[in-house]
């Protein structure tokens, strides 16, 4: 497994406020990787950080082979490396159907009428078909995505970052508001996912994050607590008494 992003020295602070505090970090491709902690934590920060919408004010950030930096590119640069982000709330276009929302975000040149061309083709055909697959929605490609439940809005959000290719996906609480149904079947998502990239899961149910069954990185003010498998964190000391023997585990 090769490193494909690496932070170092990373800090930030809003009026004051340290936020993120000389922060290093590495993940591999592929990997799975979720990411813990307690209130003020910095994980959205974290995840800010890397999509370009907040600058640190020290250490440095490369992705990829060629170590490029990611420290100065905008929001829209970072994505166009292959980094896609989905945020806690799952953002659809309603009106339009499962198929339509993902021909949408099938990655291609963006001009109106190459998309509507590659929507088309049996190359985007094949490809819409894969991904609904994937994301269990091949029997509700025709429907609108407005009347899709929580847990099917959040696996087609899912399934439109995946239509991009990206090589990092970041994913924002992916079970809140989820049956156990629909939780279990979006570890199995993100798993499958993780097979052929990095997949950065932020996340607060404890079992969710048990059934990923992956590498846990617990932050707290800002910088690495612990890492290692849920069972070794949440069997360190120092990571009960800051986070898991607290009852206001938000962000």
């Amino acid at each position: 497994m090769t490193s494909l992003l690496e932070m170092s020295g990373i800090s930030k602070s809003f009026d004051g406020f340290q936020a993120i505090k000389n922060l290093s970090l590495q993940i591999g491709e592929p990997e799975l990787r979720a990411v813990i902690g307690p209130n003020g934590a910095g994980k959205t920060t974290f995840m800010d950080i890397i999509t370009g919408k907040t600058k640190p004010d020290e250490g440095y950030i490369r992705f990829g082979e060629d170590s490029r930096s990611l420290i100065g590119l905008s929001e829209n640069q970072i994505a166009m490396l292959g980094i896609g982000r989905k945020f806690q709330k799952p953002t659809v276009f309603e009106a339009q159907s499962v198929r339509e929302n993902l021909a949408m975000a099938l990655k291609n040149p963006r001009g109106t009428f190459s998309v509507l061309f590659y929507r088309k083709s049996a190359e985007g055909a094949a490809r819409l078909e894969q991904i609904a697959d994937e994301i269990n929605l091949t029997a509700h490609l025709f429907r609108p995505a407005g009347e899709l439940s929580h847990g099917q809005k959040q696996w087609l959000e899912i399934g439109m970052l995946l239509a991009q290719s990206p090589r990092l996906l970041l994913v924002d609480e992916p079970a809140a508001g989820m049956t156990a149904h629909e939780r279990e079947h979006t570890t199995d998502i993100l798993k499958r996912a993780a097979e052929t990239r990095a997949v950065i899961v932020v996340e607060h149910d404890m079992e969710f994050v048990r059934r990923l069954n992956c590498k846990v990185t617990v932050l707290h003010e800002g910088s690495v607590l612990a890492e290692g498998s849920l069972d070794h964190v949440t069997n360190n000391q120092t990571v009960i008494d800051v986070y898991l023997g607290r009852t206001d585990a938000g962000d």
